[in-house]
This record gives structure tokens, sequence and C-alpha cells, in this order.
């Protein structure tokens, strides 16, 4: 299955400072964005998604700006084309504005799914950070 880019963006009421422990911690991402979230020995996130176990690795960040998180490869296929999803916090010079910006790349082919799942997940957050 050929995997696929989606990007999105939702405006948010809170600083980058404050936002950027919620998207780059495996607490903070334990609060929005799965049913857990813990951090091996090995430093790699484990995702848990109705008792699944994704892990991932946070293979680049930005302090207060942005993460990253490559899948580690569970198929062949993986090992040559890892899904990754990445969190970027984003700040309109004109309007002071905060957005979150994801790019989520990975075998899921029904964009409104998606667009549907990250809305949701979002919304989490903004209760979580009152934003």
């Amino acid at each position: 299955m050929s995997k696929e880019l989606f990007t999105t963006e939702f405006e948010i009421n809170a600083s980058t400072k404050m936002l950027y422990s919620y998207i780059s911690t495996a607490s903070g991402l334990a609060q929005w964005l799965a049913d857990d979230v813990t951090l091996d020995e090995d430093k790699n996130f484990n995702f848990i998604w109705e008792g699944e176990d994704h892990k991932a690795k946070m293979t680049s960040h930005r302090l207060n700006h942005y993460v990253k998180f490559e899948f580690l490869p569970v198929t062949e296929e993986d090992e040559n084309d890892p899904s990754h999803f990445e969190l970027r916090l984003e700040k309109s010079e004109l309007t002071e504005a905060v957005f979150i910006r994801i790019n989520d790349y990975s075998d899921i082919d029904d964009m409104e799914e998606l667009e549907d799942l990250w809305h949701g997940l979002v919304d989490q957050l903004k209760e979580t950070v009152g934003g």
C-alpha cells in the first residue's frame, strides 16, 4: 500500500513555549494524542492507540518550534519508506496567532478520515491547554 502525505493546520490560542511540551514529551502527548505514550530505555516513544503499541523515534526537533516522529519499521516496505508525522508550531507575524501544522505521512488513504481524526485530536489539545 502506498503512503500519502496529509497536511493540515489549526489555530490554537496558546503560546508556542507552552504548547511545545505537549508535542515533544511522552506525558504531554499522552494528554491528547494517544491513549498513552511512554518512553523506553532507548528513548523510543511508544504510542498506544486502542491497546496497540506503535513505536517511534523523535528524529528531529527544534525547541518551541517542531518535532518529527518516525515510526520504527514493522515490514520490509516500512524499512525503505517509514511512516512519520511532524507537529510544527507557527506564529503569524501579522496577527500573533499561533497555529499547529500537522504533516502526517502514512498508509491511511482516506483524507477525510484523517482530517476528522486530527481535528478531534487538536480539539482535545485545545481543551487540555485551554486554547
